[in-house]
C-alpha cells in the first residue's frame, strides 16, 4: 500500500457514505451526488492508496477488512471536520452559530423539541444539530457539543449538570384498561395485553429487578425502539413502560400499580470543559438543563 501525503475529502466522505449506506446508489442520495461520480470517487481512492476498499458482487459492495479499518480513520476525520465547521459558524461570543446536541430517541423526539423551540425564540440566530441515538455519542472527540444522558459521565475532561431523576412508570390506554381491567398487583398486570422487547438491555434488567421477569413469549407486542413502545401504549395495543412525564401529557393514558412499580433514570446535561465558556453552547446548555429540570420533577418520586 502506498503512502499519499494528502487524501482528497470528497473520496474519503464517497468512501464513509457507501460504508455507512452499504451501497453506491444509497451512498449517492445521501451526498447528493450522482452514482457514478461516487464509483469513481472510491475508485479514485483505491488507486491512491492501491489497495481494494470494497469486494465487488452483484449483490452490492462489501467492505473489506482493510477498508473497515481505514473507515474508523476516516470517520475521525469527519467528526473533525464537522466540530471544525460547528466552531467557526460563529465567534465563541456570539449568541449565534451551530450546536450539535445527542440524545436518546425517546428525549429527543419527545422531551426537547418545546425545550429547543423556546430557545430559538430567545436566541434565533442559534441553529440547532440533533442526533438522536441510544448510544453515547463522544464528547471528548466532539461528535456532539452537548449531551443528554441518563448515566454519569466520568471522563474529567467533561463538564456535567445533574437535573434530577426522570421517573419510568407502566401506564396503559384508559380504553384498554376498561377493557382488560385495572391490575391490583404485578401478578395481575402479567395477564394484561404486554408491550415489551426482542433483547434484554439494561432497562429490561432494570425491570427485571423490580419484580417484572417476564418472557418474551407473554408480550403482545415487541419491539426494542422505546419510541415505538410508547406508541403502542397510546394506540392502546397494552400495558408498557414509559416516562411518567410523558404519558401525563395525554389523558387517555394511565398509570398503573405506581406504588410497586417505579424507577427513575438519573439525568445529566453534559459537554466538554473546552466548551463551557462559547456562549451559544452555554446558552443551550442552560436551556437544556432549566426544561429537564422542570421535566423531571414529574411524577419524581425522589
Amino acid at each position: 500500500m502506498s503512502i499519499p501525503s494528502t487524501v482528497d475529502w470528497e473520496r474519503q466522505r464517497a468512501f464513509l457514505a457507501v460504508i455507512d449506506t452499504g451501497s453506491l446508489s444509497a451512498a449517492a442520495r445521501e451526498l447528493g451526488a450522482a452514482q457514478p461520480t461516487v464509483r469513481r470517487r472510491i475508485e479514485d481512492l483505491e488507486a491512491q492508496l492501491g489497495v481494494a476498499l470494497f469486494t465487488r458482487s452483484p449483490s452490492g459492495l462489501t467492505p473489506t477488512p482493510l477498508g473497515r479499518e481505514l473507515a474508523q480513520h476516516a470517520r475521525a476525520m469527519a467528526i473533525a471536520a464537522a466540530s471544525l465547521a460547528r466552531a467557526a459558524s460563529a465567534e465563541a461570543g456570539a449568541a449565534s452559530g451551530v450546536v450539535r446536541i445527542t440524545a436518546s430517541e425517546v428525549v429527543g423526539m419527545e422531551v426537547l423539541p418545546p425545550i429547543l423551540a423556546g430557545l430559538r425564540e430567545a436566541h434565533p440566530g442559534i441553529v440547532l444539530e440533533l442526533a438522536l441515538t441510544n448510544r453515547s455519542e463522544d464528547l471528548l472527540r466532539r461528535e456532539a457539543d452537548i449531551a443528554v444522558r441518563m448515566v454519569r459521565p466520568t471522563q474529567e475532561a467533561l463538564v456535567a449538570k445533574r437535573i434530577g431523576n426522570i421517573s419510568l412508570g407502566m401506564h396503559g390506554h384508559k380504553r384498554m384498561l376498561d377493557a382488560w381491567g385495572r391490575p391490583a398487583n404485578l401478578e395481575e398486570a402479567r395477564r394484561l395485553p404486554l408491550i415489551g422487547y426482542e433483547s434484554e438491555t439494561i432497562g429490561v434488567r432494570a425491570v427485571k429487578a423490580l419484580g417484572l421477569d417476564l418472557r418474551l413469549d407473554e408480550f403482545a407486542f415487541r419491539t426494542d425502539n422505546d419510541v415505538a413502545q410508547l406508541a403502542a401504549i397510546r394506540a392502546g395495543l397494552g400495558l408498557g413502560i414509559c416516562q411518567v412525564g410523558l404519558a401525563a401529557r395525554d389523558p387517555m393514558l394511565e398509570r398503573v400499580l405506581p406504588e410497586v412499580f417505579s424507577f427513575d433514570l438519573e439525568t445529566f446535561v453534559v459537554t466538554h470543559e473546552d466548551l463551557k465558556d462559547v456562549r451559544r453552547v452555554r446558552l443551550v446548555f442552560d436551556a437544556l438543563v432549566l426544561g429537564l429540570t422542570s421535566y423531571a420533577k414529574i411524577g419524581n418520586t425522589v
